[in-house]
């Protein structure tokens, strides 16, 4: 199953930027098939050769065949925090039985908000009362 599709890329560019966005559109959503590691991705990065990040855009659509993507989005696992996640990374882990990370193909994108996953719930409920205006 391929990792990333031009659907998803093009979901991505869509997107964009999601910095000031409280309740951030998850397009991607990756897992460990034997572990309970998952992946919620919010957006997609090139790598550049100084060791940047570049936001996909449309101007990067054909350049990230041979490139380093980089994920931003929500990581759960024995935490559950917010940060950078590398899609190379994740295709190169083969774990105990030699499966690899998957991307779930039956997610749709949705909001934090929509996702149902008892970790992302607790997660965002915190965040949205502790980023509450009083």
């Amino acid at each position: 199953m391929k990792m990333l599709t031009k659907a998803i890329v093009d979901k991505f560019i869509s997107v964009g930027a999601q910095d000031s966005i409280r309740d951030k559109m998850v397009v991607a959503k990756y897992f460990d098939p034997c572990g309970s590691l998952t992946w919620y991705a919010t957006e997609m990065y090139i790598v550049l050769p100084d060791g940047g990040y570049r936001l996909i855009g449309n101007n990067t659509r054909g350049k990230i065949d041979n490139s380093e993507i980089v994920f931003f989005g929500l990581v759960v696992g024995q935490e559950t925090e917010l940060g950078y996640f590398s899609l190379n990374e994740m295709m190169r882990v083969k774990n105990r039985f030699g499966l690899g990370i998957e991307r779930d193909r039956y997610f749709t994108p949705q909001r934090f908000s929509d996702i149902t996953d008892h970790a992302v719930v607790e997660w965002y409920q915190s965040r949205m009362v502790s980023h509450a205006i009083l």
